[in-house]
């Protein structure tokens, strides 16, 4: 518990990066500016995602390393996770030009709105080389068994990307400049700020490491094709809702809601997986990582009941609370059954994958995903002509059931 708290709150404030964006441009008195952040943020939550890699990666090697009470290679696993990182960031900044053409032509936005996302954009990409490397960090701060300091740096971001964009919009009147630049500056706050505490906490500073860098690409490797996998059933889901019409692309993004808010309080129990389960590894501990499996599985089922319950009985009040519009609401009813079972359906893919990044089974997790992917893809298209929405929720339960399913067998065996 005292890894997975932390890890809870920070997962809780992710999401408020981009709502404190959406919420200040829409006092700004223009609707299109609305839609310019929309474009603007899915665009960087696609990248960054893909790059995620850099916090599973390093924590899972790290947290062997810790086990293993080899102080030497844990510093190295630091440095290591922060060259390819502010390499990667280096190449994003490169290729800033090109892969903006790439993402308004797969965002297929408007004129008019990629006119107002420019700016938005040429700014906020000067924030990758703090993104990714404070990914990095994170990681590398889970693996040694401290999640406080991320916990820290993500409120600590809110706060300044809170502040900072007020003054910059309001008090400077630079309208989505003011917001981009906002981010930026919440972005670099907290990668010094991280920076600052592993000086002080560890006495270690930023430096380029290239020995022994195959295992930890190999790792990072398979996990970048599973987010892969992971973003396409993602950016599917969304797209086959949007291809129904707004009322049922409404009431998909509405109930993905429980979805996430239960993603982000298991996956703090993941983080925690992830650092226990590499800690015993590493340490060869056998019985202790069989602990570790049962207690996490035993965290998640209490979890999961709980969240169940609260959807069965407070899921339509609780779209009340996201929408005034009474027609979402009612077109939501039908699909309010398939919302109840996603934390059935997603606990121990979860799980899992704390446990196998601390293991760093990454092959393992690419290829059960990689599997639930087809299966999703294979029943949406099979069933769709005769299910309409439905066929896509189910194809999503399916995959994550599968997930987690082909997980178990793999870890047994």
């Amino acid at each position: 518990m005292r890894l997975a708290l932390p890890s809870i709150v920070s997962n809780i404030t992710v999401p408020l990066l981009g709502l404190v964006d959406v919420s200040i441009v829409g006092h700004i008195g223009d609707a299109r500016y609305i839609g310019a952040i929309a474009v603007g943020s899915m665009i960087f939550n696609v990248l960054y995602w893909l790059f995620g890699f850099l916090r599973m990666g390093t924590s899972g090697l790290t947290a062997q390393a810790y086990g293993a009470q080899n102080r030497e290679e844990t510093t190295r696993m630091l440095h290591r996770g922060l060259t390819v990182a502010l390499l990667t960031a280096a190449s994003i900044l490169l290729l800033q030009l090109p892969l903006r053409h790439v993402a308004f032509f797969l965002m297929q936005a408007t004129p008019d709105v990629v006119q107002l996302c420019t700016p938005y954009y040429n700014i906020c990409v000067w924030g990758a080389p703090a993104v990714l490397g404070l990914y990095a960090l994170t990681g590398w701060y889970i693996g040694m068994q401290n999640t406080r300091i991320p916990m820290l740096i993500a409120i600590g971001q809110n706060v300044v990307n809170i502040l900072a964009s007020l003054v910059l919009v309001f008090g400077l009147g630079l309208q989505i400049e003011g917001v981009a630049l906002g981010t930026v500056i919440a972005q670099w706050a907290g990668f010094l700020t991280s920076l600052w505490l592993l000086h002080r906490n560890y006495g270690l500073s930023v430096r380029f490491c290239f020995s022994r860098m195959s295992a930890f690409l190999r790792v990072n490797r398979d996990i970048f094709l599973r987010t892969v996998c992971l973003v396409c059933v993602n950016l599917w889901f969304t797209s086959a809702g949007a291809a129904q019409g707004a009322v049922i692309l409404a009431v998909n993004t509405l109930l993905m809601q429980l979805y996430l808010l239960f993603s982000y309080v298991l996956d703090g129990f993941a983080y925690a997986g992830e650092a226990l389960s590499g800690r015993y590894y590493g340490a060869g501990d056998r019985q202790a990582l069989d602990s570790v499996v049962k207690r996490l599985f035993g965290w998640g089922g209490a979890v999961t009941l709980l969240f169940t319950l609260t959807y069965v009985a407070g899921g339509s009040a609780f779209l009340g609370l996201l929408t005034s519009d009474a027609q979402v609401v009612s077109a939501a009813v039908p699909y309010m059954p398939w919302a109840w079972f996603v934390p059935v359906a997603g606990m121990a893919a979860f799980v899992w994958d704390g446990i196998f990044i601390g293991l760093t089974l990454s092959r393992d997790m690419l290829r059960s995903c990689f599997v639930a992917s087809v299966a999703f893809f294979a029943l949406y298209f099979a069933l769709h002509p005769a299910l309409g929405n439905h066929a896509l929720w189910l194809a999503l339960l399916v995959y994550l059931a599968l997930r987690g399913i082909v997980q178990t067998w793999l870890y047994r065996h």
